[in-house]
């Protein structure tokens, strides 16, 4: 028997099923007399409606086509400051992640993120950028100046320095740089901003590589540089290969020849010379790149007497090799190597006696041709006449020694025009301005930087500058335009200086200075003929 209780009476039935459904039909009659017969009124209801929302269209379509101008205007706005729909977006596309709907991002393992990391892409793309970044970081000036006047002062100041030399930036690498002496300089052709050092060993870090290039951009103030070669040999010169904007050339102390390209993730190099005896085999301290776009060659001179031609495209040896003898003597131990302007055939070099020689690379008269004697020491630097303008003076050139002068000569005489005696210290390098035809740049043992105007004075420098320390300056460089002065010293550290007005040159310059030239011919012959006479008395 069940029981079911409602709100005022309790019904009992039978669990048979019969008497359960009498029960029921008893009760539907007694009912059904009670209330009587109604009208009975049919409703229909309709079927729940199902609504699925798109998260591309949580709007509806007309809405949505009315805002289509208004979305146009503002679509830069909207892209770069998101506002909550694009929060909300952000958290459906989260959500749909998490729930399955795209595919969840693998995390990869150690094997494929080195494998990323020693790929050439990325290293490619890293360095690019870290190059980037910073240069970005690196740059100092001063963003708050105001151009309006209110800071005039400070700015009539700062171009207040261009009558002297002025210091505008020092590279130095505490890795590559420290306890090494900077060997030679050479800015780009091609990028002018770009300057190469080399660097000789380091004796406190036996486990390094002997030999270091560093090539610096002077357009950034960053401590680092732009692309670091090196090799198992001291480099002792270095150039950027002419007409080649990758290619950087080094001459080492093994007398190898070594080339590197910057387009190579290697920082060793990609081609070098063998060493035997058809190539160098003494220091090779100086490489000169010549000739034109289409037909150049590597030109190589060494201590060992011998002077190599080359092509870049094979260093496997040498296309032409001639020993530099004069007048049938023992080779000439060649320190280093200059070609007068727009000459591919004759150069002049210095030597370990001190004697300047004339020579040629074709021609009857190939080999050395002319003997200067003038200097009492080694001959540290030799540099030609670059400066173009309304006077030819490419048969000058002036070279450096360690007798602590700086000597002016011409082609056409084989002693020397003038004698600059002013420094207390060997000087160990020298050069001609590239625009200024009277000036030129010297540096010495005892740090001292000198640029000399020989239309203002021959007997001191026209501007002088000593580094701070007394590290002696063993290079000196021009930058093309004329005005940086880059100089490398004994600690690894180079230095650029901005010349400013000092280095401008003026139309009645070249007619100045062929007037300072006769006049110091003039007094050279007034010393000669007084000469005799003395020695006469």
């Amino acid at each position: 028997m069940g029981m079911f209780t409602g709100p005022k009476r309790t019904l009992q039935w039978d669990t048979d099923p019969s008497v359960l459904q009498l029960q029921a039909d008893s009760e539907l009659g007694r009912k059904m007399q009670r209330l009587g017969a109604s009208k009975i009124t049919q409703v229909d209801f309709l079927p729940k409606e199902v609504v699925s929302y798109c998260k591309e269209t949580q709007t509806p379509l007309t809405a949505h086509l009315s805002e289509v101008e208004e979305e146009e205007e503002d679509e830069e706005m909207m892209e770069a400051k998101p506002g909550p729909e694009s929060e909300q977006q952000d958290e459906d596309d989260n959500r749909e992640t998490k729930e399955g709907t795209f595919s969840m991002l693998r995390e990869l393992t150690e094997e494929e993120r080195q494998q990323i990391l020693h790929s050439s892409e990325f290293q490619s793309f890293f360095d690019c950028s870290i190059r980037v970044m910073e240069r970005a970081l690196a740059e100092d000036g001063d963003i708050f100046f105001d151009y309006s006047g209110r800071d005039l002062e400070d700015k009539e100041g700062d171009l207040g320095s261009g009558s002297s030399l002025s210091f505008s930036r020092l590279f130095y690498d505490e890795h590559w740089s420290k306890h090494r002496v900077i060997t030679c300089l050479d800015w780009s052709p091609q990028y002018p901003e770009l300057l190469v050092a080399s660097y000789n060993n380091n004796e406190d870090a036996p486990h390094e590589p002997d030999g270091v290039a560093l090539v610096w951009n002077i357009k950034f103030k960053k401590a680092t540089p732009e692309y670091i070669f090196h090799c198992q040999s001291p480099v002792v010169s270095v150039g950027f290969a002419r007409f080649h904007p990758n290619l950087v050339v080094g001459g080492t102390y093994s007398g190898q020849i070594v080339l590197w390209d910057n387009r190579s993730h290697r920082r060793t190099p990609v081609q070098r010379t063998p060493l035997s005896a058809a190539a160098h085999t003494h220091p090779v301290y100086c490489v000169n790149v010549v000739g034109t776009q289409n037909a150049n060659n590597l030109i190589t001179v060494s201590t060992d007497g011998r002077m190599c031609s080359w092509s870049l495209d094979m260093l496997s040896q040498p296309q032409e090799t001639m020993e530099l003898v004069y007048n049938k003597s023992k080779p000439v131990a060649v320190t280093g190597m200059a070609f007068p302007m727009g000459d591919v055939n004759n150069y002049v070099v210095g030597s370990e006696e001190g004697t300047v020689y004339t020579a040629s690379r074709h021609g009857s008269k190939a080999g050395i041709c002319e003997m200067f004697e003038g200097h009492q020491g080694p001959v540290t630097g030799i540099s030609c006449h670059s400066a173009v303008g309304t006077v030819d003076f490419s048969h000058l050139f002036i070279t450096s020694s360690f007798d602590w002068t700086v000597k002016l000569w011409s082609t056409k005489h084989n002693k020397p025009l003038y004698s600059f005696e002013d420094n207390a210290d060997y000087v160990y390098d020298v050069m001609w301005s590239p625009v200024h035809p009277a000036m030129f740049a010297a540096v010495d043992g005892m740090g001292r930087l000198d640029l000399w105007n020989l239309n203002n004075d021959t007997e001191v420098p026209t501007a002088s500058v000593t580094i701070e320390g007394a590290s002696a300056l063993n290079r000196v460089r021009w930058s093309s335009g004329g005005k940086e002065v880059a100089v490398g010293d004994s600690e690894g550290r180079v230095w650029i200086y901005d010349t400013g007005e000092l280095s401008v040159a003026h139309t009645d310059d070249w007619a100045r200075f062929a007037r300072t030239l006769m006049e110091i011919r003039a007094n050279r012959a007034d010393g000669e003929e007084e000469g005799p006479m003395e020695l006469a008395s």
